[in-house]
């Protein structure tokens, strides 16, 4: 489990230097974490470090870069990755104050990069992989990746309290994109950003703006847009699999895993692939037959396991203390077989296809019609443009006209959404117009911008999370190639319509790969998931469920509806319909405030 800790000081202090050698005195004793940049004013220290996967790039006394680094190149065939062993021009990065990083190179990684005048600047990588934190102590800046080092190597630095305002707009917002989280005095560095730690408080700038590249039209042409798909996936995916010898793939046998895996299977990639599946009763969570074909296409292993038909969510109250809370629907029932199928196969990552959904456009709405108007405008082909949005949102081509027409003429950002009708959630909790700190600050700058490629935009920002906040150091690392960024990139240059062309989800992505697919899966329409899965688990576990949310704080506070959490929890089948996955994420929040307050 690769991790990070920095602490940074005005070096010319007397009193930050005494607090900064007590903050990093327990950290040099452990045998298990390395100091990797020492400098007047910067220490920095890491563990976890695996060969070429995650390392450090020296910069002397100028810093140091943490993770994975490839070089920027031209695609213009398949182009085999290229690992960076070093810094070729660490002066041009350092004056840049790490800006340079994002425009020559990619890959996972968090550079902590010392100015000539003693200032620290820390860059967090545009796909936001590896999480970076902040927060400060007696006037130390403590960078971090995983909270719980800071507990364990710090206890004289206080627990920080939740911050119940931020608490009640994530509950709104799900994971936090934003530089805000769910603690008092502890911020995130958000993805593409550098934090310039100057004191009383740090500035912050957008390095790489992904509004920026959604601005762009690479281009129109079916034919060009699909190599240039092509080519970038698989060098993405290449690039990735030859950090590690052998890979464990999540082969659900969807579009984007088959398409993965069509990538892995490369001549020129040499990392040993076992495929795994999870199956569990229902109409849509058994896709075995999808991944067996997968499988058979590329000559892979393919594990199958059965998710487990019983399982008890007391366990979410040993989650780890994060700054935000996270869920673990996707997790539970399968985070400790990850673990020991990827140690039974010697495989340290576990590649999923995750990302493909808004990457590649599969976003059922009328979207794509209005993008062509704001774009093109009333020409020849905006009526086979709304054709094509009528088909993928499932509406009249009438609708979609007039919807497409209407927001021709909106001017500034849309307007937040307030909670369902049937949410949990109470709308009084919060006002929509409080929401905007907890947005990523990419999203400022997104007037004018096409409806559909603002919302893919929105959707690709909220980054999952890198580390498995239940089995820690025992989970393989977490890998979505495609989550890359050339790839996220590209993705925001390609109009949605060019995306979704026949009005069909992924259908761009689709026509890259179809000689590589089994056509089953190249023309599969259906999308795998598991709704009954998660419905079964909420009942096998309602008595729980009921007393940890009535009795929570969620509740005491009046971000849920008693009423409503009551009426939801009440065993009647039908009221659990459409509040499933919310009950879900509450049970998550409500854990993680245990947590925090035990």
């Amino acid at each position: 489990m690769f991790r990070f800790l920095g602490i940074a000081w005005n070096d010319a202090s007397e009193a930050a230097n005494a607090a900064a050698a007590r903050l990093c005195a327990t950290v040099k004793d452990r045998a298990d974490w390395t100091r990797v940049a020492g400098t007047p004013g910067l220490d920095v220290f890491m563990t976890g470090a695996r060969g070429g996967a995650n390392r450090h790039y020296d910069l002397g006394p100028r810093g140091v870069i943490l993770g994975k680094l490839f070089l920027r190149v031209r695609l213009d065939t398949f182009t085999v990755p290229v690992h960076v062993d070093s810094i070729d021009d660490p002066e041009r990065l350092q004056e840049s104050g790490g800006r340079a990083l994002v425009g020559g190179y990619w890959g996972r990684y968090v550079a902590f990069v010392r100015s000539p005048t003693g200032i620290t600047s820390i860059v967090r990588d545009p796909s936001g992989t590896l999480p970076c934190h902040l927060m400060q102590h007696d006037g130390v800046y403590i960078a971090f990746s995983w909270l719980e080092d800071v507990i364990d190597l710090m206890p004289s630095i206080p627990r920080p309290a939740i911050r119940w305002s931020a608490l009640a707009a994530q509950v709104r917002l799900g994971e936090p994109s934003g530089r805000e989280t769910a603690l008092e005095g502890v911020t995130q560095v958000v993805a593409g950003e550098a934090v310039y730690l100057v004191h009383p408080r740090p500035e912050r700038a957008l390095v790489w703006n992904a509004t920026d590249h959604a601005r762009v039209v690479a281009t129109e042409d079916l034919a060009e847009a699909a190599t240039l798909l092509r080519r970038t996936m698989l060098h993405c995916a290449a690039s990735w699999a030859s950090c590690y010898p052998r890979v464990l793939l999540r082969l659900s046998g969807g579009v984007d895993s088959s398409m993965l895996l069509a990538c892995l299977a490369h001549e020129e990639i040499e990392a040993d692939v076992t495929c795994l599946n999870y199956h569990s009763p229902g109409a849509n969570s058994d896709e075995r037959a999808y991944a067996r074909l997968a499988a058979a296409r590329f000559d892979r292993k393919l594990v199958e396991l059965e998710r487990p038909s019983a399982t008890l969510l007391d366990g979410v109250l040993r989650i780890a203390r994060t700054p935000s809370p996270t869920s673990y629907v996707g997790r539970i029932g399968t985070a400790r077989s990850d673990a020991e199928v990827a140690r039974a196969h010697g495989a340290p990552a576990m590649f999923t296809g995750g990302g493909g959904d808004q990457l590649f456009f599969e976003l059922h709405h009328w979207w794509p019609a209005a993008d062509y108007l704001r774009l093109r405008g009333l020409d020849g082909g905006f009526l086979g443009a709304a054709l094509d949005a009528a088909r993928l949102g499932g509406l009249s081509l009438w609708k979609t006209l007039r919807l497409a027409l209407a927001d021709r003429f909106r001017s500034g950002p849309l307007p937040h959404d307030s909670p369902g009708a049937g949410s949990l959630i109470d709308p009084e909790a919060l006002a929509a117009d409080a929401l905007a700190p907890f947005e990523h600050p990419a999203m400022r700058h997104v007037d004018g911008l096409p409806i559909g490629k603002l919302m893919q935009l929105q959707i690709l920002l909220a980054h999952g999370g890198y580390y498995d906040p239940f089995e820690g150091a025992r989970a393989p690392e977490l890998v979505n190639p495609f989550l890359s960024q050339p790839l996220i990139e590209l993705c925001l240059a390609l109009p949605t319509y060019v995306l979704a062309h026949g009005g069909h989800g992924r259908a761009l992505a689709r026509q890259a790969f179809a000689s590589d697919l089994p056509p089953e899966i190249a023309a599969r329409r259906s999308k795998g998931g598991m709704s009954e899965m998660v419905k079964a688990l909420l009942l096998d576990n309602l008595a729980f469920a009921r007393s940890l949310l009535l009795d929570g704080e969620l509740v005491r506070r009046g971000i849920l509806r008693r009423d409503k959490v009551e009426e939801a929890l009440s065993g009647r089948p039908s009221t659990l319909s459409g509040n499933v996955v919310e009950i879900h994420d509450l049970i998550s929040t409500e854990a993680w405030i245990r947590r925090w307050t035990e």
